[in-house]
């Protein structure tokens, strides 16, 4: 399948990638708020869940931000927060600070989807 558009468009998602690697399905996707595709979230080995205070994210959970107009993806990955180009972030206060550079109350920063959930739910919604 093929869509056909001008060259001001063409320019505008260019300008909207994030890197070499990011695709114009992947700016589009952003744009149009729709979750990334299943498969980028497949290369995970494990099924630890990663433990926040006494909440459990299970292994596969997705976490996103938006700030900026930029929005951010890391997962619970057997046991592990761990952000888009693969690093490992202590809490999501440590990751919202690597975005921001400033302390920022990452439970209120962050939104996820557990394996299973159709809704996303900032991570705050999470605690009893």
């Amino acid at each position: 399948m093929q869509i056909e558009i001008d060259f001001e468009v063409f320019k505008s998602l260019t300008a909207r990638r994030e890197n070499e690697a990011d695709s114009y399905n992947a700016v589009i996707r952003r744009l149009l708020e729709l979750d990334p595709p299943a498969a980028e979230f497949t290369k995970l080995i494990g099924e630890k869940s990663l433990w926040i205070g006494n909440v459990e994210f299970p292994h596969g959970t997705r976490f996103r931000a938006t700030y900026k107009g930029k929005t951010y993806l890391a997962e619970a990955a057997d046991g592990r927060w761990v952000d888009a180009e693969g690093n490992e972030r202590n809490s999501p206060s440590d990751a919202a600070f690597q975005i921001t550079h400033t302390n920022v109350n990452g439970w209120r920063f962050w939104h996820a989807l557990r394996p299973g959930d159709t809704k996303w739910q900032r991570l705050d919604g999470f605690k009893s």
